[in-house]
């Protein structure tokens, strides 16, 4: 048997890595097969947590304590979904990937820091720092539009930028929007209201409004971007895998002078008419490869929204892929029937 002890600052934190109930550490004991409890430490101001077990399984569980401490010390609440992500790496060995994930993007008006809560999205923000245009491909709920614009106000509140612009294209989820009251802003606020919620949570309702009088901040429909240059801006396309190729090229010969592009957008919920091309599909390869160009690709592990979303994104996979196979086999036997 061996014995591993991660120390902790406060007793309040070691509460929060243990969770409601203590129920992050049974699930920690869980996965590892170790025994967790904590030991006061009166005299040095702070908490123990003490791990025993299997020498390998304890080293893979105090890996994964020792970075659930450090989210705890960032006052942050430790969901489910987060302890699983942590095991999961802990358990693969790859535990050291996590250590990246302590740098904040930015903070919000409330003092809460944004961070990369996977490897992937620390890879996804990474490659926003370092070129020019980004595209995030990859499923719902693993923080490809919510990073971006967080980007977004961290270089506009350094000066690297001087205005965010932030667009969509005004395509409908299989509903029609065209008999919605109103003029046309009224009709395409809808489209735009995931891009006005995620800047609301940065900035604050006053900062928000201020820049968009001001119109360092601009939030408008994809057809809104044709025939401009965008200078000094840091740009973003959402939903992009309801773009044409035109629109998609219309849109990227946008770029100006010291300007940044991200585009994201998931290729599973292409929401264009049947047998339209989407734009985003087809620049992902013919963009693939050419300098200052990232093209990052998200997986099902990088979800952060609620565990079932996860679940959700397997099983659709799971689906399609059973789907394609018997489409397949049943085109294979029409040729040999037809001889």
């Amino acid at each position: 048997m061996a014995e591993k002890i991660v120390k902790t600052k406060s007793s309040e934190i070691t509460g929060r890595l243990y969770g409601s109930f203590d129920k992050n550490a049974r699930r920690i004991e869980e996965a590892f097969g170790v025994k967790m409890y904590n030991r006061q430490s009166p005299d040095s101001g702070g908490d123990s947590i003490v791990l025993s077990g299997e020498p390998e399984a304890v080293t893979h569980a105090a890996e994964a304590v020792e970075y659930l401490r450090g989210v705890a010390e960032y006052n942050e609440e430790i969901g489910d979904q987060t302890v699983d992500y942590v095991i999961g790496m802990a358990a693969d060995g790859r535990a050291g990937e996590l250590e990246d994930l302590d740098d904040c993007v930015c903070v919000t008006t409330k003092g809460k820091p944004i961070k990369a809560k996977t490897v992937g999205q620390k890879k996804y923000v990474e490659a926003i720092r370092k070129n020019t245009v980004t595209i995030g491909v990859g499923p719902a709920g693993t923080g490809k539009t919510f990073l971006a614009v967080a980007m977004s106000v961290k270089a506009l509140r350094d000066r690297e930028v001087e205005r965010i612009i932030l667009t969509r294209p005004a395509v409908e989820a299989g509903e029609k929007l065209g008999f919605l009251p109103g003029d046309l802003q009224n009709k395409i606020d809808p489209y735009l209201r995931p891009l006005h919620d995620a800047l609301y949570e940065m900035l604050g309702a006053e900062s928000y409004s201020r820049h968009v009088e001001r119109q360092t901040i601009e939030i408008a429909p994809l057809a809104y971007m044709r025939g401009r240059t965008l200078d000094n801006s840091f740009i973003i396309l959402d939903e992009a895998q309801n773009t044409t190729p035109e629109q998609m090229k219309m849109f990227l010969t946008r770029l100006g002078f010291n300007s940044k592009i991200v585009v994201t957008g998931d290729l599973t919920q292409t929401d264009l008419p049947s047998g339209k091309r989407s734009g985003l599909a087809e620049v992902v390869k013919i963009l693939d490869g050419i300098d200052d160009i990232a093209i990052h690709r998200f997986t099902e592990r990088d979800v952060v929204r609620h565990k079932l979303v996860q679940k959700i994104i397997l099983a659709y996979d799971k689906y399609d892929r059973e789907r394609k196979a018997r489409d397949a086999e049943q085109r294979q036997r029409y040729r040999i029937a037809r001889g």
